[in-house]
């Protein structure tokens, strides 16, 4: 299993050639392999950046939606309340971002990589990531 950040989800639906060859290597065997899992706070991120005018997608936002968690083997998950806790007190220094600290919470509570483009998180020693 593997954990898509926001903006590796968004490029894996619109624009997969952003995406690092590793990084599509990794999404298409999760793809049949054991799954591939996007925070429900990747959703708001993305309505509240469209709502805003910072984002542009192809269809109304619902029916984005719709079609963008009907890949094959992606479960958009729930925010947890376990997450959430965590995303408050992670090890070491991390910025304020809430849907990134999110989405490393969830990568730490599962022990799967988060995959990102985000220099930030990468080099935040206390979650795994591949790019």
């Amino acid at each position: 299993m593997i954990i898509l950040d926001t903006q590796a989800w968004l490029w894996w639906l619109h624009d997969p050639t952003s995406l690092s060859r590793r990084a599509v290597s990794s999404i298409q065997e999760a793809e049949r392999g054991n799954g591939i899992r996007v925070s429900a706070i990747s959703v708001w991120e993305i309505a509240l950046k469209t709502q805003v005018g910072k984002l542009e997608l192809p269809l109304e936002i619902n029916k984005w939606f719709e079609r963008a968690r009907s890949y094959p083997n992606l479960v958009v998950e729930p925010l947890s309340p376990l997450d959430a806790i965590a995303s408050t007190q992670l090890p070491g220094r991390f910025h304020k971002d809430p849907a990134d600290r999110m989405s490393i919470a969830m990568a730490r509570r599962h022990g799967v990589p988060l995959v990102t483009s985000d220099a930030r998180i990468r080099a935040y020693p206390h979650v795994e990531t591949i790019w």
